[in-house]
């Protein structure tokens, strides 16, 4: 799923799109609808957030594309959010806002998973244990956290037992948490040059695929697409 979303006076609205395969081409007419829905331009906003990684090859690839597009037409700083700690937020608020410690875990494929261990200072997740990437077996709490994320429904049987028996499988990456981040790393001073923003990868490619290498294009055409028409809306 593809979302987006835009934090404007407090409040975060936020749109959805099913299907991998077109995420690139409904990620700016969703930007589009947020925009004119909040009577606002891009060029109003203070900055541009998205989901840096880890996860799918195309969608981390595509999200950073678009994010730089944006951000050299509009001329506005980008904020990476680590998609991790957007999961473990959603798992949070998900809980009731009663949680202590998050224990995000996303599926990988090949067997593989990407997870981290957050706690909460207030509202926001701080990293006890740094995105990492491993088999089920290897994942770990340190200390009681709650286990969420599809990494658990992709190898049920791939967990210790005690840690799957207490999982809870429905919190993943949105834009809406990425909005709320964003926004906090952005007030941290965490905002970068569009030119300077960067997916984290976590598994080392050593060949791109004929998929990837056409995911990479199209991204990199949207992004173009994205940059014409944000500099042509702050003209």
């Amino acid at each position: 799923m593809a979302s987006c979303a835009l934090l404007c006076d407090g409040r975060v609205t936020y749109r959805e799109s099913s299907g991998v395969r077109t995420h690139s081409q409904s990620v700016l007419p969703m930007i589009q609808e947020l925009l004119a829905e909040a009577g606002i331009a891009l060029a109003d906003c203070d900055a541009i957030a998205f989901g840096a990684g880890p996860g799918s090859f195309t969608g981390v690839r595509t999200a950073c594309g678009i994010a730089q597009g944006l951000g050299f037409g509009a001329g506005k700083p980008l904020v990476p959010v680590v998609t991790l700690a957007a999961m473990a937020l959603a798992c949070r608020e998900q809980q009731g806002g009663d949680v202590d410690a998050v224990l995000p875990v996303l599926d990988a494929r090949m067997n593989e998973v990407y997870w981290a261990q957050y706690r909460f200072d207030g509202d926001l997740p701080v990293a006890v244990l740094p995105p990492a990437l491993s088999a089920p077996g290897d994942v770990a709490a340190q200390g009681e956290a709650v286990a969420c994320g599809n990494g658990f429904t992709a190898y049920p049987e791939g967990f210790a037992p005690q840690l799957a028996a207490a999982a809870h499988g429905g919190a993943m990456p949105h834009a809406a948490q990425v909005a709320r981040l964003g926004a906090a790393a952005l007030a941290a001073g965490q905002g970068v040059p569009a030119g300077e923003a960067q997916p984290l990868y976590l598994r080392n490619k050593v060949a791109y695929t004929k998929a990837e290498r056409a995911d990479i294009n199209e991204a990199a055409a949207i992004a173009a697409t994205a940059a014409a028409a944000a500099a042509g809306a702050a003209a």
